[in-house]
């Protein structure tokens, strides 16, 4: 039986329902029904469609807010706009607290915004590019629930603990990188479990802190850090300003919370925005013109940019819709059938 096509607008419609009729508010289902057609846009399968069944069972489970409608602090002049997901999913603060970032970044030169107590579960490029929107640099950091080993140690501590990164373009798509401080992200080890496949070489470690290449041992087991100690660092570093530093969960706090990996985490959340002709200003040359350079430098030598084959693919779903497989449509079908009661 053959997959089925849709246009972006019909996916995220399609999952929207599904999100709706399990409880969410239309903005938490918005919100997450648009991340995740992103996903499927962007042929990101890790962070499409197959995380549906885990925001359903984060609901079923009672340790995320279906009906929650995130506030935004009042301006109180700082380079900080804070705002509580109220216990909903990340996604929903950002959409929200977006502007007051954006606005603030540009009359101060560089702005943070601090989401608390929220969930979230999906890739963080989309915020990047949102925040790229608006002529801003940006960092974007979370934690995850403990599933990562430090190097050198042998049980989960660390989070996958994804960091990304973007820069605007005037007349291109914007210089983006999203990846997990892990080897892969956690939802590529389960699509290899779910595939029936081995895990390449030096991923993971099993229960027992000795290397495997079995999904299902792996996660049962540890996770990797990327680039050994580098890659540990890195998430050391984001478990400690966007879990210690504003007052949120560490990624093993998130564990204890939920009891499970089989659940969305719940955390915090730092994005950093930076206005580039700010901090160049007085000096010489375009910041962006000098980045172009930079990035023709780069592409002159027969490299390539982080997430052109995303950008191709998202221009590619543009022209001819998102296909998914005949057992993703059935997926959906019973997901909007059933509800909750399909996980």
């Amino acid at each position: 039986m053959s997959g089925t096509t849709y246009s972006v607008a019909e996916l995220e419609a399609r999952i929207g329902a599904i999100f709706r009729g399990v409880g969410m508010n239309g903005v938490q289902a918005g919100a997450m029904a648009r991340v995740l057609t992103a996903g499927e846009r962007d042929h990101c399968k890790s962070h499409g469609v197959y995380r549906i069944e885990g925001t359903l069972r984060t609901v079923k489970a009672g340790k995320v807010n279906p009906q929650a409608m995130p506030v935004l602090a009042p301006d109180d002049g700082s380079a900080l706009v804070r705002v509580d997901a109220q216990g909903g999913f990340a996604n929903a603060a950002f959409e929200l607290a977006l502007p007051a970032l954006a606005a603030r970044a540009d009359k101060l030169g560089m702005a943070a915004m601090v989401i608390n107590d929220c969930t979230h579960l999906a890739a963080l490029w989309p915020e990047v590019e949102a925040v790229t929107a608006h002529g801003l640099a940006a960092m974007v950091m979370c934690p995850s629930y403990a599933t990562v080993a430090p190097t050198g140690g042998t049980e989960p501590l660390l989070g996958t603990n994804p960091f990304a990164f973007g820069w605007p373009r005037a007349d291109a798509d914007p210089y983006v990188f999203d990846f997990a401080t892990s080897v892969a992200a956690r939802g590529e080890v389960e699509l290899h479990r779910r595939a029936g496949k081995e895990l390449p070489e030096g991923w993971a470690l099993d229960a027992e802190g000795r290397p495997t290449t079995d999904p299902e041992a792996a996660l049962a087991g540890a996770m990797l850090p990327f680039g050994g100690h580098k890659g540990s660092a890195i998430s050391t570093m984001i478990e400690l300003l966007s879990g210690i530093m504003i007052g949120d969960l560490t990624s093993p706090e998130v564990l204890d919370y939920l009891g499970s990996t089989t659940l969305a985490p719940r955390h915090g959340e730092l994005i950093l925005a930076f206005s580039p002709r700010a901090f160049a200003r007085g000096r010489d040359g375009d910041p962006f013109a000098r980045a172009e350079v930079l990035f023709g430098a780069i592409l002159g030598q027969g490299a390539r940019l982080p997430s052109q084959r995303r950008f191709r693919a998202r221009a590619e779903a543009a022209a001819q819709g998102i296909t998914l497989s005949a057992g993703e449509v059935a997926m959906l079908d019973r997901f909007l059938e059933q509800g909750l009661a399909a996980v």
